[in-house]
């Protein structure tokens, strides 16, 4: 309902406070005048203006809710969700997914002998074998899945110096007080890349292979093109100066402390390596919740008219570096394909169907309700 005021009244309104404010003063002149007289002021009203914001008289609209309104309502809602939501979860199963736990907890599992590996130690190997049943036809994608590792911890987040990692040579010498304990080194020379998101990154070396009758053929796992662009260009960039020797450039600071080898010896390739190396920069890229996957490799399909990733037996070599059984977490190597809405996710299609399933349930009801009960006169006679 809209409500709507003149602009006469809002005149024939100023004009009665002004008349009433004037009487006010006047009668209370002699009062003023007293020995009780605030310095010859006029008292200053706590009233709102009057005006249309002020007095709440601005014009509303509600809608009045009717059958003829609320029933098709339910009716198009979940005749357009329900649709949707059956189009997104048969996508989501018709990706490839394949998922296998090297974590070594279980006495049989061949990553057994590794459970107990260190971050300094010396790095274990082991080879898991598995069996596709069925080919994955489109690119496939290579992540490392990580459970119980809680990235989303204030102070975890926050151990990072990013001038330092967007090639700022003073931070590089000199960085942020939020990276301590993992700032400098015992001799005191500033750690490159510092922080506690830098120290801890993921380090294990996972190679795919494909066994057949011909005999075991090396999977090639591309290593570039799995960071985003943003990050790759624009907020990890290494050091700059007059010579593009990275060796040079870092000269004088130290690895971190779980590190293996220094940020300058992260790739052979001179664009992927130091702070723009990829697996680098997915890893700083911290997760919401303590289970988690990030991009580990890309295995392109070569020839569209043959499977990316053949049904058939596989195996796995894994150099296990990474320590986990410290906090009861777990690691995984998940092989996947994606589609237009990205990787597997039922929970959307899941969603989806259920809202327009009860949108569509509650209107039948309120439809039987109304055709009950609608055409009922409620008037009551009164009776003389």
């Amino acid at each position: 309902m809209a409500m709507n005021y003149s602009a006469k009244e809002e005149a024939d309104g100023h004009q009665v406070v002004a008349a009433s404010s004037s009487g006010a003063t006047s009668a209370g002149g002699g009062g003023l005048s007293g020995g009780n007289s605030v310095g010859g002021g006029a008292v200053k009203s706590r009233k709102p203006d009057n005006t249309a914001f002020k007095q709440q008289r601005l014009p509303a609209w509600q809608p009045i809710l009717t059958a003829g309104t609320v029933l098709p309502a339910f009716f198009v809602i979940g005749l357009i969700f329900i649709p949707i939501g059956i189009g997104i979860f048969v996508t989501s199963n018709n990706i490839r997914e394949y998922e296998i736990d090297y974590t070594g907890t279980e006495p049989g599992s061949p990553c057994n002998k590794c459970l107990n590996v260190s971050w300094n130690s010396t790095p274990c190997h082991c080879i898991i074998n598995f069996t596709l049943d069925q080919p994955f036809e489109s690119n496939v994608f290579m992540y490392y899945g990580l459970s119980n590792f809680y990235q989303n911890h204030r102070r975890y987040v926050k151990s990072r110096d990013d001038s330092q990692l967007n090639g700022n040579n003073n931070s590089l010498f000199n960085p942020s007080k939020e990276c301590e304990p993992y700032r400098t080194s015992e001799d005191n020379k500033p750690i490159a890349p510092c922080g506690a998101i830098a120290n801890s990154m993921f380090n294990d070396t996972l190679t795919l292979y494909h066994i057949d009758q011909n005999g075991t053929h090396l999977i090639k796992l591309n290593k570039k093109g799995i960071a985003w662009w943003t990050d790759k260009y624009v907020k990890f960039r290494n050091p700059v100066g007059d010579d593009d020797n990275l060796t040079v450039l870092f000269h004088g600071t130290a690895k971190p402390v779980n590190w293996r080898k220094p940020v300058y010896q992260l790739d052979s390739d001179p664009d992927n390596n130091g702070f723009i190396n990829e697996d680098f920069i997915v890893w700083m890229r911290t997760a919401a919740l303590p289970t988690f996957r990030k991009l580990y490799r890309l295995i392109e399909r070569k020839n569209s008219l043959l499977p990316t990733l053949p049904a058939g037996k596989y195996s796995l070599d894994i150099t296990y570096n990474y320590p986990v059984h410290s906090f009861d977490g777990r690691k995984r190597m998940i092989l996947s394909t994606i589609s237009w809405m990205g990787g597997k996710n039922p929970f959307l299609g899941i969603a989806y169907i259920t809202v327009g399933s009860i949108c569509f349930f509650l209107g039948v009801v309120l439809l039987i309700i109304h055709h009950k009960y609608g055409n009922r006169n409620n008037s009551a006679d009164i009776p003389n």
